[in-house]
């Protein structure tokens, strides 16, 4: 016999509403203060931006950790969604490198990801797997190469390291003017183009 579901009160209603608001103000208030101030962002000045609590915070996110891995979630959602756009353009070499592009702007404006892929890689493996990236970086390299456009000895697999190193440079960007990320991105995008002046050594998933 199935039990009887009992109706739902609008106050619980309200109550989850409510919940799901102040979540979502905690987390846009953290994306700014962890692109403005890095790892080094505190608990009480995220609350104090998303007008709620510092208890409230700690209720979503017991620890700034998780609140990190929570925004890493929301950045390679949004890589996705991006990389899904790219595979639906007709040139794949040029959709390629607009989705780098794009996804280096979006990372040189947060300092906290961008510190984290270097110390933190483990959390943005978990989170860029979760949201399938490597199949889709795969099928965006694959594309462009079947097009003629992209050199034939590269994988989707370089692509976390470059995008991984560029996060050291978005970085240091902010105290050493040289340090230009889209400088090096052009070069480094010159490098995927066919046919390739150098033979590669062999990659991790050869």
């Amino acid at each position: 016999m199935n039990p009887v579901k009992t109706p739902e009160k609008a106050g619980e209603r309200t109550l989850r509403a409510d919940a799901r608001r102040n979540r979502e103000l905690v987390l846009e208030a953290a994306r700014k203060v962890f692109a403005k101030h890095g790892l080094d962002a505190q608990m009480d000045e995220i609350a104090q931006r998303a007008g709620v609590g510092v208890g409230t915070v700690y209720r979503h996110f017991p620890n700034k950790a998780d609140l990190l891995a929570a925004l890493a979630e929301d950045r390679f959602a949004w890589m996705a969604g991006r990389a899904r756009e790219a595979l639906e353009q007709e040139d794949g070499w040029e959709a390629f490198r607009a989705f780098m592009r794009d996804a280096a702007a979006r990372q040189a404006d947060d300092l906290a990801l961008s510190e984290a892929f270097g110390s933190r890689p483990e959390m943005m493996g978990a989170a860029a797997e979760r949201a399938g990236m490597m199949g889709l970086m795969n099928e965006m390299v694959s594309r462009a190469q079947e097009q003629g456009a992209m050199r034939s000895d590269v994988s989707g697999a370089d692509l976390p390291m470059i995008v991984c190193g560029l996060g050291s440079v978005t970085k240091a960007g902010g105290t050493l003017d040289f340090m230009r990320w889209d400088r090096l991105l052009e070069i480094i995008l010159d490098g995927f183009a066919a046919p390739g002046a150098t033979k590669l050594p062999l990659s991790a998933s050869s």
